[in-house]
């Protein structure tokens, strides 16, 4: 392998940063470990599967991959993702108690846009 693909690893780098807000999560919230992991695997699981139909379904115009040759800049902004999930995975540290399932509910969501331009660079 010559080159690694910019959306692949902004996805895995933002996978292993939804898997440390699961974690800390499990650890430090409320919640049950279990049914956090099965919400971070089903809502990115879930828009994965489902957004491509919902986007046809509304008829929108299809994105391109978040991070493309032609605007270097956006490689840049594309980083922005796995940062803030990073530091959504250090709120349940300093503030434990609470259920943070929609904490996760989000950071899965971020880290399934990424998946999808993983997706949409490799047969693009």
């Amino acid at each position: 392998m010559k080159r690694f693909e910019p959306n692949l690893l902004l996805a895995v780098t933002t996978g292993f940063a939804l898997g440390l807000v699961t974690l800390t999560a499990s650890v430090y919230g409320a919640g049950a470990p279990l049914r956090n992991l099965l919400l971070a695997v089903i809502c990115a699981g879930g828009f994965v599967l489902l957004n491509p139909v919902l986007m046809r379904m509304i008829k929108a115009p299809p994105r391109p991959p978040m991070i493309h040759p032609d605007s270097p800049g956006t490689a840049a902004w594309a980083a922005v993702f796995p940062m803030v999930v990073i530091l959504c995975a250090a709120i349940p540290v300093f503030w434990p108690g609470p259920d943070y399932g929609l904490l996760i509910i989000i950071a899965a969501v971020w880290f399934g846009v990424t998946a999808e331009s993983a997706l949409k660079a490799r047969r693009g």
